[in-house]
């Protein structure tokens, strides 16, 4: 099952988009309620490796399901 990045909760990092071995992280078209940018995951493309989850230093900003409702593609 593939990864999200919980919108509301990234800061935009970015080291999740730099270690993900399929290219499967993008960066949104809008800001969070944290006023930062954010990152998602397309699904299609996750291969559920879980570097982004094991790479990422904002507490909680990756979980290991595929969560549409908590993941926005831009805002």
């Amino acid at each position: 099952m593939p990864h999200s990045i919980i919108s509301n909760i990234c800061e935009g990092v970015a080291i999740c988009q730099e270690a993900c071995p399929v290219d499967c992280i993008n960066l949104s078209n809008g800001i969070n309620n944290k006023g930062k940018n954010f990152y998602f995951i397309e699904f299609t493309k996750c291969i559920d490796c879980g570097v982004c989850l094991a790479v990422c230093p904002v507490k909680g900003a990756v979980i290991p399901d595929e969560r549409p409702d908590l993941q926005n593609t831009s805002q």
